[in-house]
C-alpha cells in the first residue's frame, strides 16, 4: 500500500514572519491529496486536489495572488503529467481562470479518450486566450482576473513599478527594451520565485506529478515558464521495463533556467541510480548548478522535489514481507524552499522550511535533504 503525497510552496525566499502560513497550506494539500487516496482516486486525481490547495492560496504564486505582468494582468502556468500512461496537459499564460491545473487535468484527460473528430490529434498544450476558451467550454468556471488579485500581489506589483519608473527617471535613455531587460534581472532575485507543486503515489504505486506558477514578478505578457513545460516542470514515469523506480519530480525556481536544463526530466532519469540522495545532489550538480547550457549565468536558481518508489518482497522467519519504500527528497539553490510529505500511516503532515547553509550563495550552492516512508504488508 502506497497513498503518499509530497508539496511544496516554492523555492526562493520564505520570511520567519510568514513561516507559519506557508507550512500550514503545504499540510493542507498534503492532507487533501491524502485523503482523496485513500478515498480510493488515482494519483492523477489527487496531485491536482493538492495543487488546487495551494492554488487557492493568498500566500502562494499560484492560481489566487499569482504575480502581477508589466500590463496589469495575471497570467498562469500549470501542467500535469501521469506516470501510468505517460500523458500530459499544459496550459501557459492562461487569465481569468482560478484554478489553471484543472484546465491541465482536463486536457490530460481529454487526450486519453483518443482521437478528435476527423482523425484530428487532441492538445495537451495550449496558451492564451485559446487555453481560457478551451477551459471555459470544457466546463471550467472562469474568475475574473481582478478577482484573482489579493492585497499581497497588489502591493507587490506597486511597489515593483514604482522601483521601473524610478529606474526610468535616473536614466532617462532607458528605452522600453532596456527597461524589460531591467525588469528581467529585478525578476530573478530568488524572493519571487515560488512556484508550487506535489508529487504522489498511488495504492496501485502509479505517480503522478503536477505544478502551478503565476509566473515571475513583472513579466512580460505572453511569457511563459517552466511550469508549462514539458520535461521542465513536471515529471512522472512508473517503473518499467529496464527502470526499477517509479518517480515524479516537479520543480521551482527561475523558470527560463529549468526550461533550457529540462530539470524535472533530468532528475527523474538519475533517480533509477540505488543511491537516491548522491544521485539528485550529483544532478543538481552537474544538469543544473554547472550546466553548460546556463554556463552564461552568475545565479542559477531552482529547486526540485523528488517522490521515487519502489515494491520489495523480504523474507521473514514465518513469512514474507511485502514492503513498499517511498523516498521523499528536495533540494535547492535559492535561499530557501518549504516542503510537505505524508503517507496515509501518517496522522498529519510533516512540514519543513529548508534553508542553504549559513555563508553559502544562492544560485552557486544547493541544500539537500529527504525522509523515508516504508509501508508494509503481510503476504502468504
Amino acid at each position: 500500500m502506497y497513498n503518499c503525497a509530497h508539496v511544496f510552496s516554492g523555492a526562493g525566499y520564505h520570511s520567519e514572519s510568514k513561516a507559519k502560513e506557508y507550512k500550514h497550506v503545504c499540510k493542507r494539500a498534503c492532507q487533501q491529496a491524502v485523503d482523496q487516496l485513500k478515498a480510493g482516486a488515482l494519483a492523477v486525481e489527487a496531485v491536482a486536489a493538492a495543487l488546487v490547495e495551494l492554488e487557492d492560496s493568498p500566500f502562494t504564486n499560484a492560481g489566487m495572488g499569482s504575480n502581477i505582468n508589466l500590463s496589469g494582468e495575471i497570467e498562469c502556468d500549470a501542467s500535469l503529467m501521469d506516470g501510468k500512461s505517460l500523458h500530459y496537459g499544459a496550459v501557459g499564460a492562461i487569465s481569468g481562470i482560478k484554478n489553471p491545473v484543472l484546465v491541465a487535468n482536463r486536457l490530460l484527460s481529454e487526450a486519453q479518450k483518443g482521437k478528435l473528430s476527423a482523425g484530428r490529434i487532441p492538445p495537451c498544450f495550449l496558451v492564451g486566450r485559446g487555453a481560457h476558451d478551451w477551459a471555459i467550454s470544457h466546463g471550467v468556471p472562469p474568475c475574473p482576473s481582478e478577482k484573482m488579485a489579493t492585497k499581497f500581489s497588489l502591493s507587490a506589483y506597486k511597489r515593483n513599478k514604482r522601483k521601473m519608473e524610478l529606474a526610468e527617471k535616473m536614466d532617462p535613455g532607458h528605452n522600453q527594451t532596456k527597461r524589460r531587460r531591467q525588469s528581467s534581472r529585478n525578476e530573478n532575485c530568488s524572493e519571487c520565485l515560488d512556484t508550487v507543486g506535489a508529487v504522489v503515489v498511488d495504492m496501485q504505486g502509479n505517480v503522478a506529478a503536477a505544478v502551478s506558477s503565476g509566473g515571475l514578478a513583472m513579466k512580460h505578457p505572453g511569457r511563459v515558464g517552466q511550469a508549462a513545460h514539458y520535461g521542465c516542470g513536471c515529471w512522472a514515469e512508473n517503473a518499467r521495463n529496464m527502470n526499477p523506480y517509479s518517480t515524479a519530480v516537479s520543480t521551482s525556481g527561475c523558470g527560463e533556467h529549468l526550461i533550457r536544463t529540462m530539470l524535472a526530466r533530468e532528475c527523474s532519469t538519475a533517480m533509477q541510480s540505488e543511491d537516491a540522495h548522491q544521485a539528485l545532489l550529483e544532478a543538481m550538480q552537474n544538469k543544473f548548478i554547472s550546466s553548460p547550457f546556463l554556463a552564461s549565468e552568475d545565479r542559477v536558481l531552482g529547486g526540485v522535489i523528488v517522490l521515487r518508489c519502489c515494491r520489495c518482497v523480504e523474507p521473514q522467519p514465518s513469512t514474507n514481507v511485502q514492503g513498499s519504500l517511498v523516498e521523499f527528497l528536495w533540494s535547492h539553490t535559492t535561499e530557501s524552499m518549504c516542503v510537505g510529505y505524508m503517507s496515509a500511516q501518517d496522522s498529519k503532515a510533516k512540514t519543513h522550511i529548508s534553508r542553504l547553509p549559513p555563508g553559502t550563495v544562492p544560485g552557486q550552492s544547493l541544500a539537500i535533504e529527504g525522509g523515508v516512508c516504508r509501508l508494509m504488508n503481510t503476504v502468504d
